[in-house]
């Protein structure tokens, strides 16, 4: 039984590392095909980057309240609040931010984390219930490709499928933490490590592994359920965007380097 659990772990916590790497990498192509498209249409940079915030405002307000809140509960205090973009000195474009008051490492620690928890939430809920993914994962387990043709269509004929589409889009777009917001990460990750090696030491390895195993594989099932149905998401708007793109720049006569 221990061992069968044990497999089960990895196996979602390799899931999980498996979906992590595509998502980043298709997500940052997506925003950079949309930008790009914009800045065809327009031929202007302020206005395509303002085109592209206003499409990812609902994300970038969730994330940036979800700081916000999350600051206030922990008893930190917070500075000024911006939901308004601007390019970086790396060239990477800010949606937004709140200032917040450096804590011990716990509390930045769950201020940082919080976007990904209201997102995941989020993301979870819009997928599964009211993207009928869950439906779809449930007859792809009796006949896997003849069901996923016949329930996508009825998916989409929603009268609300794209409104939640779009909404799941852009909240998965801006949950993932920046860099800025995991700097306490570090610090609780070695401590983390060091108490559960301290156990393992003292023979208490066993009774861990039976007492965490099971909030583990929770955790990991749960991540990678928000994860992939925002891989999805972004999956099914990136060629589209893609075909678009290099459609405007041959009829413009122009190209865009992204």
């Amino acid at each position: 039984m221990a061992a069968s659990t044990e497999y089960t772990v990895l196996y979602w916590q390799l899931l999980l590392l498996i979906e992590l790497g595509p998502l980043i990498l298709v997500q940052r192509r997506l925003h950079r095909e949309m930008q790009a498209i914009f800045l065809l249409l327009t031929r202007r940079k302020d206005i395509a980057i303002t085109l592209f915030s206003v499409i990812f405002f609902p994300g970038v307000l969730l994330h940036e309240l979800s700081h916000w809140l999350t600051a206030q509960l922990l008893g930190v205090r917070t500075g000024r609040f911006s939901l308004l973009p601007r390019p970086l000195a790396n060239g990477r474009l800010q949606m937004g931010y709140v200032e917040t008051q450096q804590a011990d490492w716990a509390r930045d620690a769950l201020i940082g984390a919080a976007p990904l928890i209201s997102g995941g939430l989020f993301v979870a809920y819009a997928g599964l219930y009211r993207l009928g993914l869950l439906d779809l994962w449930s007859a792809a387990q009796i006949e896997p490709l003849l069901s996923v043709v016949r329930q996508a269509p009825l998916l989409a004929s929603r009268s609300d499928f794209w409104l939640w589409f779009y909404l799941t889009l852009v909240v998965s777009s801006t949950m993932l933490p920046p860099a800025s917001d995991r700097r306490a990460w570090l610090p609780l990750a070695l401590i983390a490590g060091m108490l559960l090696g301290l156990g393992v030491w003292v023979g208490a390895g066993p009774w861990l592994w039976e007492n965490l195993a099971p909030t583990m594989l929770k955790a990991a099932q749960a991540l990678t359920i928000v994860f992939g149905v925002s891989l999805i998401v972004h999956l099914v708007l990136i060629f589209p965007l893609w075909i678009l793109r290099r459609a405007l720049a041959w009829w413009l006569r122009l190209e865009v380097v992204l």
